[in-house]
């Protein structure tokens, strides 16, 4: 195993956030600095980013303003949104969507050259600006993959696995444990590590995320000592095409907002007739959607008539996915279901991306800022990533190395083996998905100290946990978490907080030990 001195920042993950962050870094630290970002995959593969279809949120026409945008963020989380950390985020708007214009994102125009905005749910008017209907993620980062491949101060390692979190007895992260090509482990020494790792999609069997997704950051920074935060608030899309794909093809929000309906087999309105009842929040939909499958009535978006033959050009990644799976959305009403979506919670950082363990920050979806509460507002996550991930990379550029300190104790993780991975998908989206209750929780947290006996360093096992555990504390409903057996939301809205316990000193025989182990694993 190499050890390897970087004197900049390592950002672990190559999306909008990750690649944001190393952008802004390197500007900080000029042509004679070094940003190392470390990603699976090649750039834009594997990404929810990339994947993101509505747009980003910002108020950018003139009747809209940051103020309402925020007042808009804070009533969709349910009373857990710091009004504080929406205010940093939503007067960054306009900026952060004119930085990624100049870097090339082809953003939607309207015809003084202003940027058009389109509306969705529990926004209380248009400002979500879109690239080419609902192609925004793959164009915006698109933009930024090339930014970031053009400048010389940044280092990609695209075979890069994130497999621990090194620290030193004083609980400052001094760098991270990197699975290369071929399974080599090499240790990554770096004056701040940045947590860019998106969120937790792959635990569940029902997902419009990479299923590659499965809170490996999540678990190692918890593993770290980081604080996490409402790990149990789970965003479910309403709208997953349901075509027996793993991951779920999205069908863009963007769609009800133009008119598209929420409908059963027999054409009954889902949430009533009111021409704006498909617009409520996220929670109310898909637990709307939830409900007309499991009675056996069916849930469709039916777009027949609202974009009818219009669809190829204006919705042209949705158009697609249909027709790949042999359906045509001009015609015919698309299958749908909820599918998990979006981690609300995740590791405490403020919004410079600072986690409660020094030398660790955290952005993006594996990141809680205190800016989604209990219910993200639709299309939020692209802005905080661009606009917080900036913010992140030159705080991250100006850490320095701290002298050398003995190291603590740090396990390695792994992976689960594909049976047991479905088995514990399956539980998540069964007991941890739309509807919960304690029975179901749980059962799901017997699996997972079934499987963790047999695999006691995955760390899927380690972030399904939070989540299962959040859920079953949280004895009310709010937001993205609804219990059956507790359905009224209690009168305060409280944060789930969760830490771990402090690594011991580092044992150099365990640790030769535990890698050795790893080793013959992969």
């Amino acid at each position: 195993m190499a050890r390897i001195r970087h004197d900049g920042p390592l950002i672990i993950g190559g999306g909008l956030a990750g690649l944001s962050a190393a952008l802004e870094a390197a500007g900080v630290l000029g042509a004679d600095g070094k940003v190392l970002v470390v990603t699976p995959e090649p750039l834009l593969n594997a990404c929810s980013s990339a994947w993101a279809q509505g747009g980003m949120a910002a108020a950018l026409s003139p009747q809209d303003s940051a103020a309402l945008h925020a007042k808009d963020t804070e009533g969709a989380g349910a009373g857990l949104v710091e009004a504080e950390a929406a205010r940093a985020l939503t007067t960054r708007g306009r900026e952060t969507v004119e930085w990624l214009a100049a870097l090339g994102a082809p953003f939607d125009r309207d015809a003084d050259g202003g940027f058009s905005v389109s509306l969705e749910a529990a926004h209380s008017l248009p400002r979500v600006a879109r690239v080419g209907g609902d192609g925004a993620g793959r164009a915006i980062l698109s933009a930024v993959v090339a930014a970031a491949r053009a400048t010389k101060a940044i280092e990609i390692w695209e075979d890069g696995r994130l497999r621990g979190l090194i620290r030193d007895v004083d609980g400052r992260v001094r760098g991270a444990v990197i699975e290369r090509r071929g399974g080599r482990l090499d240790e990554v020494f770096a004056p701040a590590v940045v947590l860019a790792t998106g969120g937790i999609g792959g635990l569940y069997e029902a997902t419009t995320n990479p299923s590659a997704l499965r809170g490996e950051g999540l678990a190692l920074a918890y593993q770290a000592g980081a604080e996490i935060l409402d790990p149990e608030f789970v965003q479910f899309h309403p709208t997953a095409i349901d075509v027996g794909l793993d991951p779920a093809p999205l069908a863009t929000e963007a769609l009800r907002g133009e008119g598209a309906r929420l409908v059963d087999g027999r054409g009954v309105f889902l949430l009533g007739d009111h021409p704006d009842a498909d617009l409520a929040p996220r929670d109310i939909v898909a637990r709307a959607v939830h409900a007309a499958r499991i009675e056996g009535r069916g849930a469709f978006l039916d777009a027949t008539k609202a974009v009818g033959e219009a669809f190829p050009h204006e919705f042209p990644a949705v158009f697609a996915a249909c027709m790949r799976a042999g359906l045509d959305p001009r015609v015919s009403p698309i299958p749908v279901a909820a599918a998990a979506h979006y981690h609300m919670g995740g590791i405490v950082a403020d919004d410079e991306g600072r986690t409660t363990v020094p030398g660790l920050f955290a952005i993006g979806e594996c990141a809680a800022t205190g800016v989604h509460g209990a219910n993200r507002l639709a299309s939020n996550s692209l802005l905080e990533a661009g606009a917080f991930g900036r913010r992140a990379g030159r705080a991250a550029a100006a850490e320095v190395q701290p002298e050398r300190r003995p190291l603590a104790a740090a396990q390695a993780m792994t992976d689960l083996p594909p049976e047991a991975l479905a088995a514990l998908r399956a539980a998540m989206t069964r007991h941890a998905g739309v509807v919960r209750d304690e029975a179901g929780l749980t059962a799901l947290l017997a699996l997972i100290d079934d499987l963790a006996k047999a695999h006691p360093t995955a760390a899927c096992l380690a972030a399904a946990r939070l989540v299962a555990e959040g859920a079953l504390n949280r004895r009310e409903s709010r937001g993205g978490h609804y219990r059956r057996d507790f359905p009224d939301s209690l009168p305060r809205a409280e944060h789930t907080r969760m830490r771990a316990a402090p690594a011991p000193v580092r044992d150099e025989e365990a640790e030769a030990a535990t890698l050795a182990a790893l080793a013959a694993v992969i």
